[in-house]
């Protein structure tokens, strides 16, 4: 056999891209048939907008997929990662509409049909954008079955769920106080508002009480009264602009203070109009004076309060959010804030102004353009989410879906059990366009799955469609099904001839449900629990099992990533510096359920040296190849038995974290075998065999060296796919396994059988007899660092043996002096036996589990110079010793320090006393 050549230096940029290029052509990346009785494994991916570029919270999701898409492609079960995008209605929409501005226009310049095309044409620029980016991390999709949520196939099945939902009474148009961006112009579902701490300002304003023969007695003392004798009441709002709205004001039915007001009236300033007092119990009579103005057109609260006293409601805004011609004229046309500062100047001129004060109060901002929303009275269309959240609730109680963490699924109980109705309306341009027609004849509404031209009422051809279109939502909830060909699944005549949708026709029936979900948590709300509820609604399941939340990227002090700060990381800057792998690695590595990332772009450095040391390893066996013949079933020494003793327990650890979706775990267990036991240990041990066997001994080691090699890649495969294929390929084609469950993977690792568990491969007696070895090689390793003995310098070692282990030593006696950098190994007599128990002149006792061992120190170091080096380590050591006990002795430090920092400062003593234990007995050893 010649000896295989890696280049020297590893640079994933020289076969990244080729590998990928060949996975995608052979064809690797399509499910295949499987093992028999092997079950699909399914994901779709969490569609990016159509609109940016892949951010690293994007490679993040998109790794932890591709992970365990491997995995389970490896395993033989048929495979399916379904890729596509999402048209992102206002985000797109922005996009386009900022490119205008620039050139002075707007979209209403162009018209819709032509706006549209503008839209279209920089989804396509940006989806080619996207797809190169989820090539360069390395997602092994299925581009064959991509999708995008305005394909026609998807716009039928959201034409057919409108519809159905329409049909069963579960949509509804109505007027309703919705969220309202004035800056996109478009209502908002309660899940697209971002709520944020905002410094503002409390306002308290007099409203004059129209003069009543019974503003006496009890309710005097919420009453103020002016030189005049006219009487007012206090109130306090953030917002005084919106007094202008106000059609009532209320106190509490029980207070005292006011209950001879009830069903009078206030004089609203500034307007001219007076408005009634009611009793309702949404009053905190606690809170303030215990008035509040009700202005029910502008928030959620008052909503409900006029309707329950049958109050007017009046709107004074415009859809860009100016003050509209429900309000006096002066303040026509005005902004939001113009109008605040206008209405505060009048009141104070007016002598109703009392003070303000500052504070900070959350302010809902559109999750798009961060634009402050204002609760809108608008007609919209709704969604009856209760009747949906309840069949949701059902299937998450019958164990049908399994959240990983667990802790998530309190979150998605408690949001469905106060579900509101979702406002599914946008008024924009770009997106799914409502299926409703308005009859200007008899004035009907018809929806339908097919355009209409013709009213199904009363013939008329006088039909105007709706001109909204629907929440980037409404289709995103639909897409594991939707993008596996429902509803053509179902009607096969509405099928088109494309291959997409021909091929959807099928994957319904072979793929749904799918299996998993992997999502971060910041959408639980807007797409997790949607999705389940329209899976249920429309084809009788869950659209997934497990549903895996993982946590957000943040830097190293715990702060989201943003432009703004300027601490955000590009991952395919990071692909280029160190690796599609690197990026991988680290990330699921650092992947802790449960917990957000904290990472810098030091942190790569993490997976980058760890794939370096999987080359470099690789590297060294495969050039040693030159002369050796692989040999058949070879017999195993007692090291070899271990090294898949150790792999066996690895592929068993790494199979349970990923079918639990533990990354870190996984990750761990592959460095720490990879790392630890196969390069620092069994490579070491196997150039005893390499380097004095005979022709016979070096076949027979080199033989097992490199199956374990090829296992080991197998192994660490999902986790660095790059790196392992590139080498993996480079391996004997006997050695290269064939495709797992039924592939044809012409020699690919990637669709090369994971390692499984083997019940016989298990040897913990030779575990334990190899960690005995171990810990005696540590031992004398660490002596030899501490005495500063070069690593050439061959030692003597007496080892005085307990039991069982003298047999154990004996029989691996060349192999410890390999590893130890020992000369000449002396076998004493066992400590059981009583005898021969004085430590030998010159020498250093390194003790451990079962032995006993003396390192003649004397015969490798200048004692005087050793022991001037230990004592200035142990002074060094006193005044570390001395200051961690004045610091813990410190009570205010006690109590007030965080209990991890308290902790951590404990350990660290431990440490340094227990270091100065082992300094002193050296040189109690040595004089």
């Amino acid at each position: 056999m010649k000896a295989i050549e890696l280049e020297k230096a590893f640079d994933p940029k020289t076969f990244e891209d080729r590998i990928y290029a060949h996975w995608k052509e052979s064809g690797a990346f399509k499910p295949a048939a499987g093992k028999p009785g092997a079950a699909p494994f399914v994901v779709v991916i969490p569609p990016p907008n159509v609109t940016g570029v892949l951010h690293l919270g994007h490679g993040l999701n998109n790794s932890l997929q591709d992970i365990v898409v491997r995995f389970h492609r490896m395993r033989g079960e048929p495979t399916l990662w379904v890729p596509g995008t999402d048209h992102a209605g206002i985000a797109t929409q922005n996009v386009v509409e900022r490119r205008l501005k620039a050139k002075g226009r707007s979209r209403h310049d162009l018209g819709r049909e032509k706006f549209v095309e503008e839209t279209w044409k920089v989804k396509n620029e940006h989806h080619e954008i996207i797809s190169r980016q989820l090539a360069r991390i390395g997602a092994s999709v299925d581009w064959s079955r991509e999708r995008f949520t305005m394909d026609e196939g998807l716009s039928r099945a959201v034409r057919e769920v409108f519809v159905t939902l329409y049909e069963r009474d579960l949509l509804y148009k109505g007027n309703y106080l919705v969220n309202w961006c004035p800056s996109c112009g478009t209502a908002l579902s309660d899940d697209e508002v971002e709520h944020e701490d905002t410094p503002g300002k409390m306002y308290h304003i007099h409203y004059p009480i129209v003069p009543s023969d019974n503003l006496t007695g009890s309710s005097a003392a919420g009453i103020t009264s002016d030189t005049a004798g006219s009487a007012f009441i206090e109130i306090a709002t953030t917002r005084p602009e919106t007094l202008l709205g106000d059609t009532a004001v209320a106190v509490h039915p029980e207070d005292p203070r006011y209950t001879s007001l009830v069903g009078k009236q206030v004089q609203l300033p500034l307007t001219g109009r007076d408005i009634p007092v009611v009793a309702d119990t949404y009053v905190d009579k606690e809170f303030g004076t215990g008035v509040v103005k009700i202005t029910p057109a502008h928030d959620p609260n008052d909503w409900e309060v006029a309707k329950r006293h049958d109050l007017p409601v009046i709107n004074i805004l415009t859809p860009d959010g100016k003050l509209n011609d429900a309000v006096p004229e002066k303040y026509r046309g005005m902004t939001v804030k113009a109008a605040r500062a206008a209405v505060l100047e009048d009141l104070r001129a007016a002598g109703l102004f009392i003070r303000d004060e500052d504070l900070t109060h959350s302010v809902g901002h559109c999750y798009r353009c961060h634009t402050v929303i204002e609760p809108f009275l608008s007609e919209q269309w709704f969604v009856r989410m209760k009747p949906l959240a309840e069949k949701a609730l059902a299937a998450w109680q019958r164990g049908e879906l399994v959240f990983y963490p667990k802790k998530w699924e309190n979150t998605y109980q408690r949001w469905l059990e106060n579900i509101r109705d979702w406002c599914v309306s946008r008024q924009l341009w770009w997106g799914h366009r409502i299926p409703a027609w308005y009859c200007k004849d008899c004035g009907k509404t018809a929806v339908s799955r097919t355009d209409l031209e013709v009213c199904p009422h009363c013939g008329s051809k006088k039909l105007e469609q709706d001109p909204d279109v629907l929440d980037t939502w409404f289709s995103s909830w639909l897409w594991p099904f939707s993008t596996l060909g429902w509803p053509d699944t179902a009607n096969p005549e509405m099928a088109r001839s494309s291959q997409n949708e021909l091929q959807g026709k099928t994957d319904f029936n072979r793929f749904y449900p799918t299996t998993a979900l992997v999502t971060a948590y910041d959408i639980i709300f807007f797409w997790v629990s949607r999705m389940i509820m329209a899976g249920l609604e429309f084809t009788g399941k869950a659209p997934f099992r497990d549903i895996y939340i993982h946590g957000l990227i943040r830097d190293k002090q715990g702060r989201k990533m943003s432009k703004s700060l300027g601490n955000g990381l590009d991952p395919l800057e990071l692909v280029d510096e160190f690796g599609a792998d690197a990026l991988k690695f680290t990330l699921a590595f650092m992947c802790a359920q449960g917990q957000d990332l904290l990472v810098d772009k030091e942190s790569f450095k993490l997976g980058s040296k760890f794939a370096n040391k999987i080359w470099n390893a690789s590297r060294y066996i495969l050039m040693n190849l030159e002369g050796r013949n692989l040999v058949k079933n070879p017999a195993l020494l007692p090291v070899d038995a271990w090294i898949y003793s150790r792999l066996n327990g690895a592929a068993k650890a790494m199979e349970d974290a990923f079918l639990s979706y533990r990354y870190n775990d996984a990750a761990q267990t592959a460095y720490e075998y990879f790392w630890n036991d196969f390069c620092d240990w069994y490579v070491e041990a196997t150039k005893l065999s390499l380097k004095n066997g005979d022709d016979a001994e070096k076949d027979r080691a080199a033989s097992i060296l490199l199956n374990v090699l090829a296992e080991s890649l197998r192994l660490l495969h999902p986790l660095l796919p790059f790196v392992t294929e590139e080498i993996y390929g480079k391996l004997p084609e006997e050695l290269r396994q064939g495709g797992a469950g039924g592939m044809d993977g012409g020699g690919l690792l990637i669709t090369a059988p994971y390692p499984e568990y083997d019940e016989k491969r298990a040897n913990p007696k030779g575990e334990a007899d190899f960690a005995f070895l171990q810990e005696l090689v540590r031992g004398v390793r660490t002596l030899r660092s501490e005495c500063t003995i070069i690593p050439d310098r061959k030692i003597r070692v007496l080892v005085r043996p307990s039991g069982e282990k003298a047999g154990i030593l004996e029989a691996n006696t060349e192999l410890v002096k390999l590893l130890a950098g020992i000369g000449e190994l002396e076998i004493g007599v066992p400590q059981s036996s009583g005898q021969g128990t004085g430590r030998p002149a010159g020498s250093i006792a390194v003790v451990g589990a079962g032995f006993e061992a003396f390192v003649f120190i004397a015969e490798a170091a200048d004692l005087g110079a050793l022991k001037q080096k230990f004592s200035k380590d142990i002074d060094k050591d006193r005044k570390f010793i001395d200051g961690l006990k004045s610091k813990l002795g410190n009570e205010k430090f006690i109590q007030n320090a965080p209990p991890e920092l308290v902790q951590g400062e404990k350990d660290k003593l431990a440490e340094a006393l227990k270091r100065r234990e082992k300094l002193e007995s050296y040189i109690r050893d040595l004089e």
